[in-house]
């Protein structure tokens, strides 16, 4: 069974303008889509603000140089991911469908096969 990274992205600015009900209806969006994929979930959580990063860039000449915050500034950053088992990428991406960040017009999933190790 191949793992696949499910990355939930966007508008941290909407995300944080939510009302309560639509934080309610999220939550339980997120709950039909693990009660859905049952034990493919392997693990998941919803992230902390981006301003809460830390960053760290190779220097090629010692220790990594941290920075505040994530690589890039976008209107999209990272909120949250799962991790999953799925026979094949179609599984994992008809998985990834049920989502509820799917259903706002600022949110996006990206789909990632992890490597599996040697």
């Amino acid at each position: 069974m191949a793992k696949y990274l499910f990355l939930i992205y966007g508008d941290e600015q909407a995300w944080e303008a939510e009302s309560v009900q639509e934080r309610k209806d999220k939550q339980a969006g997120h709950g039909a889509f693990a009660a859905a994929a049952g034990d493919a979930i392997v693990g998941g959580h919803e992230l902390l603000p981006a301003a809460t990063a830390t960053s760290l860039r190779g220097s090629g000449a010692g220790r990594p140089t941290p920075t505040d915050g994530p690589f890039l500034e976008t209107k999209e950053v990272l909120g949250g991911y799962y991790l999953v088992e799925a026979p094949d990428l179609d599984a994992a991406i008809a998985l990834a469908e049920r989502l509820p960040e799917l259903s706002a017009a600022h949110g996006g999933v990206e789909v990632r096969p992890i490597r599996a190790a040697d």
